[in-house]
């Protein structure tokens, strides 16, 4: 097909931009749509538990839910049950609850990135160096 300007010519694209929940972020489609093309949106890295516990206690509106505590790096989780629907939430696991979470908590210990605090229930210590090293690596922690 010849075309003039303002005529459209050859074949037919048909763009369409799909919204995603977070839920969806990230996962393919199960059947290709054939003649459209979605948005293409850059590689997201997923969350990682303990950086959504730093989030939550970085926010004004959770403190009635988790808090600082204590000493530096401690934490305590008022509300387990809300932190973990926020979490399944957030990883569109709506199963979760909090044995669940705590179970992912307790792979941090071997990894020393926060530990359970002894005698303080629902109540966590993050250990920052450990943080800084592992997401970090380039920084020098040694003292100068």
């Amino acid at each position: 097909m010849e075309g003039q300007a303002g005529e459209m010519t050859g074949h037919v694209v048909f763009l369409l931009v799909i919204g995603k929940s977070d839920c969806m972020r990230g996962k393919r489609d199960r059947f290709p749509r054939v003649g459209v093309q979605a948005r293409v949106q850059p590689r997201v890295r997923q969350i990682q538990l303990w950086h959504f516990i730093l989030e939550l206690l970085r926010k004004e509106e959770y403190h009635d839910v988790i808090a600082w505590q204590g000493d530096y790096g401690e934490f305590v989780i008022k509300d387990p049950d809300e932190v973990a629907r926020l979490w399944g939430a957030r990883k569109c696991k709506p199963q979760m609850n909090y044995d669940k979470l705590s179970r992912a908590l307790r792979y941090y210990y071997n990894k020393r990135i926060l530990h359970k605090t002894k005698g303080k229930r629902f109540t966590y210590k993050f250990n920052f160096n450990k943080l800084v090293l592992v997401n970090y690596p380039f920084i020098d922690m040694g003292s100068s």
